[in-house]
């Protein structure tokens, strides 16, 4: 008995000694985006920590309850970032202090994320600068960073922080006074902290949908009347609700998401286009894409910003005028770009599908997201990243946002200047029937008769389905949405 007493004794205090081993700060790697630096500290567990600043000079000071360094700090490559140096001691056995020495005053936001399917525990450290970047930044001096005291763990390959780039001004004649450029805000999936999917041979979503997104912005704004914006112009993280505010900031008039997926079973192939659905998704490979791409929060790591608060209140206004309108046009301008893809790639849906994409809702400016093809698929994955082909899938979504601006261009702009000069030709009108809409509120909002729509499409009655395609009749001009 007194043996058995005994062993239960040792087991616990191994159990106690467990508990209160440290947690060791595994890691470090640093991304810079054009408005904030990021910091990320791998970590075997969960701890507690504090931020506070300090001036003269600026720094910023982390305490870490229960830890302990294990990883060198001076492989960062902290050029072009508010961090000239970063050191860190011990407080006590199990307490670890981190001070980060900086060139300018910044704003710190702290947070920790939980463990997930590519990641453990994590702390992350937000730095937003205060004024806005020079438009060309110039070189820090070099500088010595304190390091902590050496550890016997393996050194990590230095790892340079990605600067991200800033687009070339475009090179235009003067436009008309008055006609505007119409805004295309092109989105690249993941990034930073994200990788997004990964390929069988290690290809990773955020570097592939980064490169189509830079030669679609090239292609979109070597045409007179458009300009395209890069939400992300290097490899760091944007929050989801962000990616849309970027792009309203931006004036945009489209939204388009570039991604390429992964699916369960590697043998899925071909590209698709998803537009919001506000009544789930219309096939099980749109909720199971949208499942996985509302997860890149967690993934990347938005602070404690909630997944579910303001989406589930959002759902009550998606049918207003603004949303019925943004969505008609993200079906009408997403069934143009799959069209336009069909004829380069194979299409794994002939039709724009409807899923409940966070990035996509976005009530007033319609937004598409475009898969150009599974990553997880070998085939896809080796053609994906091709030059040749992340030009034939660019110039196939610029053909698709070009024929739905043509048709439909924004008033005020040059393109609308130059349809209702006659200088380019109408062409067939398309409209695309969402959820909500009757044949007399299309035939209202395109100012023709509800007899000519009829007419025009053979219909025998006024009943519609949702993603069916209308032909406008082109003796009127469709009033704008």
């Amino acid at each position: 008995m007194r043996a058995w007493a005994a062993g239960v004794g040792l087991l616990l205090v191994a159990l106690a000694v467990d508990a209160w081993a440290a947690v060791e700060v595994r890691g470090v790697r640093l991304w810079r985006a054009p408005d904030n630096t990021r910091l990320v500290f791998d970590l075997s567990g969960q701890v507690q920590h504090s931020v506070f600043t300090l001036t003269a000079p600026h720094r910023i000071v982390i305490d870490v309850n229960g830890a302990q360094l294990r990883t060198p700090l001076d492989r960062l490559a902290l050029g072009n970032t508010p961090i000239s140096g970063l050191r860190a001691a011990q407080r006590t056995p199990n307490d670890l202090r981190l001070v980060l020495d900086l060139s300018k005053s910044v704003v710190p936001k702290s947070f920790a994320l939980a463990p997930n399917q590519q990641y453990g525990h994590r702390l992350v450290l937000d730095l937003y600068d205060q004024e806005p970047e020079p438009s060309v930044a110039p070189e820090l001096p070099p500088t010595r960073v304190a390091t902590a005291k050496p550890v016997p763990v393996p050194v990590p390959v230095p790892v340079p922080v990605v600067t991200p780039t800033k687009p070339a001004a475009k090179a235009t004649t003067p436009l008309p006074r008055g006609k505007r450029d119409i805004v295309v805000a092109i989105d690249a999936g993941h990034g930073g902290e994200d990788p997004g999917a990964i390929g069988p041979q290690g290809a990773q979503e955020k570097h592939v949908v980064l490169a189509i997104a830079r030669e679609l912005q090239r292609q979109i704004n070597a045409e007179k009347g458009f300009r395209a914006e890069l939400v992300r112009t290097g490899d760091y993280f944007i929050p989801l609700r962000q990616r849309t505010e970027i792009a309203r900031k931006k004036g945009a008039d489209l939204f388009v998401s570039i991604h390429a997926d992964a699916a369960p079973r590697s043998s899925a192939f071909g590209a698709s286009v998803y537009a919001l659905s506000d009544r789930g998704a219309t096939s099980e490979t749109a909720r199971w894409l949208a499942d996985s791409e509302n997860r890149s929060d967690l993934i990347g790591g938005a602070g404690n910003v909630s997944l579910e608060d303001k989406d589930r209140m959002l759902a009550g206004v998606l049918l207003d005028l603004s949303m019925t309108a943004s969505l008609s046009s993200s079906l009408n301008v997403g069934q143009k770009v799959l069209s336009n893809m069909g004829r380069i790639t194979p299409l794994h849906k002939e039709r724009v599908e409807q899923a409940g994409f966070m990035v996509l809702k976005s009530p007033d400016i319609p937004s598409i997201l475009v898969e150009t093809g599974f990553i997880s698929n070998p085939g896809e994955a080796g053609k994906l990243q091709t030059r040749s082909h992340q030009q034939a899938l660019a110039r196939s979504i610029h053909g698709g946002v070009r024929q739905f601006f043509h048709q439909n261009p924004p008033p005020g702009t040059y393109i609308a200047w130059l349809r209702d000069s006659g200088k380019i030709a109408q062409g067939r009108q398309e409209h695309v029937v969402s959820s909500g809409e009757t044949l007399a509120l299309i035939a209202e909002r395109y100012q023709v008769g509800t007899a000519a729509l009829r007419s025009a499409n053979r219909l025998k009655s006024d009943e519609l389905k949702i993603g069916q395609v209308l032909d406008i009749p082109a003796a009127s001009l469709a009033a704008q949405p």
